[in-house]
């Protein structure tokens, strides 16, 4: 979706190359976001031009022509023969849920996919969707992918509740909040990343500093990485977070995280400093 399908293109050769058997690997791709057809056109940049391009139609939302579409590109740019999780970016408006849901079962029925999620919108609009599909019999979402950490965790008012009530997954997008909980609060504009600003990159407020600080002084206690510390309490909520990664060296520490836990005084410590916020990321 962001790299305009070459990440699944990059995957697929890479299971090939290795010969790594399918059943050992879950592959986890999304739909929703126009894909475009140059590499270097990130069609996120044009929310209005490119719905409206004769060369776009009906290629992005959640019809049942944009989401079939999506799947088989899928499909052929992984070099499988299925997906085990398939996931809608966002909640679409304009299309009837009926119709979104009757395509995702359909898809299922057919073995393209073998389960659904979904990711970051209202928990009402969530709610809809699964009523929908448990009304008619068809497959419903087994996980939900939204905007969760420290420091942004206004999830837990209703998403949250609702998906662990229903038995639904959660898999936090920005974990590590954009890696501001990954390091000190001195280091906060040394990286590239750190010093955009916008909706999503938001200045530290004087509660987020304090729950960053109280991060690294876990870390510090028990020798881990900040990251670990953040990471842990994400694993201590019950979810499993989504990571990105520039390095290698970042994909071996992630997967360092495993035996490690936090105790109920140490995620109490860490939230304590939480002061709610606007809701963000569902658009």
């Amino acid at each position: 979706m962001y790299s305009n399908g070459i990440s699944e293109e990059v995957i697929g050769k890479a299971i090939k190359k290795f010969s790594i058997p399918r059943e050992k690997i879950v592959l986890m791709t999304k739909c929703f976001i126009y894909v475009g057809e140059e590499t270097n056109l990130h069609t996120t940049m044009f929310p209005q031009e490119v719905p409206k391009s004769k060369d776009y139609v009906n290629q992005g939302g959640l019809s049942r022509k944009a989401i079939f579409k999506a799947v088989d590109d899928a499909l052929s740019r992984l070099g499988t023969t299925y997906i085990d999780l398939f996931q809608i970016h966002r909640f679409d408006p304009t299309t009837p849920i009926e119709e979104t849901m009757k395509a995702l079962h359909d898809l299922v029925q057919a073995g393209k996919i073998h389960y659904i999620g979904a990711s970051s919108m209202w928990a009402t609009q969530f709610a809809r969707m699964q009523f929908v599909a448990e009304k008619n019999g068809w497959t419903k979402f087994v996980s939900m992918q939204n905007f969760y950490n420290l420091v942004y965790r206004e999830e837990e008012r209703e998403m949250n509740r609702f998906c662990k009530e229903t038995g639904v997954g959660l898999l936090p997008w920005s974990p590590l909040y954009g890696g501001k909980l990954a390091r000190s609060v001195k280091a906060e504009n040394t990286s590239i990343r750190s010093q955009g600003k916008g909706p999503m990159n938001p200045d530290l407020s004087e509660a987020d500093e304090n729950i960053i600080r109280r991060v690294e002084e876990i870390a510090e206690k028990k020798g881990w990485s900040m990251s670990h510390v953040a990471l842990a309490w994400i694993r201590y909520k019950g979810a499993v977070p989504i990571t990105g990664f520039n390095s290698v060296k970042r994909i071996d520490e992630a997967c360092e995280l495993r035996g490690k836990t936090l105790t109920d005084e140490e995620a109490k410590y860490l939230e304590e400093p939480y002061v709610p916020k606007n809701v963000i990321g569902h658009d």
